[in-house]
């Protein structure tokens, strides 16, 4: 990951609000040079969205075009039981965005980020669609896999030299510690890993959660990169993220707020990332590799803006990853490195 990561580079989580792959990509390429992320376009599509691009391809599973799921439990529990592959092929309907990304880097050679609904909240959509648990949770982590290899391999058909920073898009792990959680911890934790695991060719890995969560189970599944917003901040533990981070793990801080309107002073939200980091040094998490292994999002996915509004948040990360960048060379010419 060496060559792929660097202090303060700018990406996105996926989601955006615009309705044309090109206009979406154009954005991404020229805020997030360094590391574009896949444009997911939902407004284009509501079979773009989250849910919909993981469950497409599942026997059993069809999916609508305003986005929601028919299902048929005992096609999707028979077909588990029978073996039935997950379709895996990415076509315009769900992967608009991804495929005219995809289409637009031929011949890339620097990095890009792509994204893939994560196996615990696929397998809890399917779930409260009507699939027993089980069998929900089963067919999830399959289709999460299949489709793992599909985007890997369109990927290198395209831009064979461009190293793949993959994000497993969780927010369900929200939830996790509800009563009513059909999973424990530690299946969790196993349903994470193997899907990172699927992902054996990726040059790194990453798992986003918007909401807040136990933390330690999400580096527990031993991803990349931990990717956050900002605000949540207050629940990671230092000691464990100050070892995950000297053990050459990154966080993606999600320094851009996405759930309101957002000026255009920078300052303000760099000094609360500021501020978070003064905290967690001193709960004990070592301040180089805190400042070092730092790479810069907005909070969450950017769909629910205006394009105007979201091409601004793309902006202000852009600004905000010079900062941190800067922040960290002074920091290493100070001590003298």
């Amino acid at each position: 990951m060496r060559d792929v990561l660097s202090t303060g580079v700018a990406t996105s989580i996926g989601s955006l609000p615009h309705t044309d792959p090109d206009a979406a990509t154009t954005a991404v390429l020229e805020h997030h040079p360094a590391l574009p992320a896949a444009p997911q376009l939902p407004a284009r599509s509501a079979r773009e969205g989250m849910i919909s691009q993981g469950a497409h391809g599942i026997g059993g599973v069809t999916v609508l075009d305003d986005g929601t799921l028919r299902v048929d439990a005992e096609a999707v529990a028979s077909g588990l039981a029978e073996g039935v592959p997950v379709d895996g092929s990415l076509r315009a309907p769900e992967h608009g965005g991804l495929l005219r990304f995809l289409e637009r880097i031929t011949g890339r050679r620097t990095p890009v980020k792509v994204q893939l609904t994560g196996p615990v909240t696929l397998g809890l959509a399917l779930a409260r669609a009507g699939v027993p648990c089980r069998p929900a949770f089963a067919v999830a982590a399959d289709a999460v896999q299949v489709r793992s290899r599909a985007v890997l391999d369109q990927v290198a058909r395209h831009a064979p030299g461009a190293p793949v920073v993959v994000f497993l898009d969780e927010p369900s792990l929200a939830v996790v510690e509800h009563p009513g959680f059909p999973l424990p911890p530690h299946a969790v934790v196993d349903m994470l890993t193997a899907a990172l695991a699927s992902l054996h060719g990726a040059a790194a890995t990453g798992i986003h959660c918007c909401g807040p969560t136990r933390w330690s189970l999400v580096l527990e599944a031993g991803p990349d990169i931990l990717s956050l917003p900002v605000a949540l901040a207050d629940g990671l533990e230092p000691a464990p993220l100050g070892a995950f981070l000297s053990g050459g793990g990154w966080v993606a801080w999600g320094a851009v707020p996405t759930d309101a309107p957002v000026s255009d002073d920078v300052s303000f939200l760099w000094r609360r990332l500021l501020g978070v980091w003064s905290d967690l040094v001193r709960g004990g998490c070592p301040s180089l590799p805190l400042r070092e292994r730092a790479l810069i999002t907005p909070a969450c996915g950017l769909a629910g803006h205006g394009r105007t509004q979201a091409e601004r948040t793309l902006a202000l990360v852009a600004q905000l990853g010079d900062r941190v960048r800067e922040q960290a060379t002074s920091r290493r010419l100070t001590i003298g490195a």
